[in-house]
């Protein structure tokens, strides 16, 4: 069992990051602990840093000060390892029409961290592929090419990419921003499903009617710091935030 299971899964230690160029940290002296399971929502206004926070559990940006520890692995030095356990859904990406892979094979693109780039996809990887996409219900999609498919199919698919990866941790930058009703309740109660059998999820988002109906942590952030950080029920959340000065708008 490593370091990440017996502990938190994510633990961040007066961390400061900046972007290059930045005249000043993006983040300042945050420090954060989420253990395994948990459903964390990040809030705030546009520039708090929430998008930059999930960068930098994620291993994407240099961490200038203070320590960051995601699955047991330091993220200054063991990014690689970080990103092989985490996903990361960003934010409003789309493919070029003549983007020349499948929807299959972006989602394949999801098991390079475990398979490496120069080995076949053996039965399981395949395996793990048809899974997600049938949990994302684009089983359909599987040889259309990405490029040709609607934005709220892409975000499908990227989640998909991500979900077969049989990720640890689960980083969602407005996942539900292409979506209609039918599929933000569908990925909602997936979302739900993947906490429940011990899945981190840490999302960012504006739209608080497809949060699980579960206690969930709301974390607030200004002007690059953490200004609040508590347990609610699903239905206070966009009140806490409010509460807490911090927008609703999208990041």
């Amino acid at each position: 069992m490593t370091m990440g299971e017996e502990g938190p899964i994510i633990e961040i230690r007066g961390v400061y990051t900046a972007y290059e160029g930045a005249d000043r940290p993006t983040l300042q002296d945050v420090s954060l602990t989420i253990r395994r399971g948990e459903y964390v929502v990040i809030g705030g206004p546009n520039g708090a840093g929430k998008t930059t926070l999930l960068e930098t559990i994620n291993g994407m940006l240099p961490i200038t000060h203070g320590d960051a520890v995601v699955c047991g692995h330091h993220v200054r030095g063991d990014g690689i390892q970080v990103r092989c356990r985490v996903g990361y859904l960003l934010q409003n990406f789309s493919f070029d029409p003549l983007t020349p892979f499948t929807v299959g094979e972006v989602v394949m693109m999801g098991r390079f961290g475990k398979i490496g780039l120069f080995r076949k996809p053996g039965q399981e990887d395949h395996e793990a592929v048809a899974r997600a996409l049938s949990l994302l219900g684009i089983g359909d999609l599987a040889d259309r090419p990405i490029g040709q498919l609607s934005g709220g199919q892409q975000q499908k698919v990227l989640l998909a990419q991500n979900l077969a990866r049989d990720p640890d941790i689960l980083l969602l930058d407005e996942p539900f921003s292409n979506l209609d009703m039918f599929a933000r309740e569908s990925i909602n109660a997936l979302l739900t499903r993947l906490v429940a059998q011990g899945v981190t999820v840490v999302i960012v988002s504006h739209a608080f009617d497809d949060l699980p109906d579960r206690t969930v942590r709301v974390v607030v952030m200004q002007e690059g710091r953490i200004v609040l950080d508590r347990e609610c029920a699903p239905g206070l959340v966009e009140q806490v935030i409010r509460g807490c000065g911090g927008s609703t708008a999208n990041a």
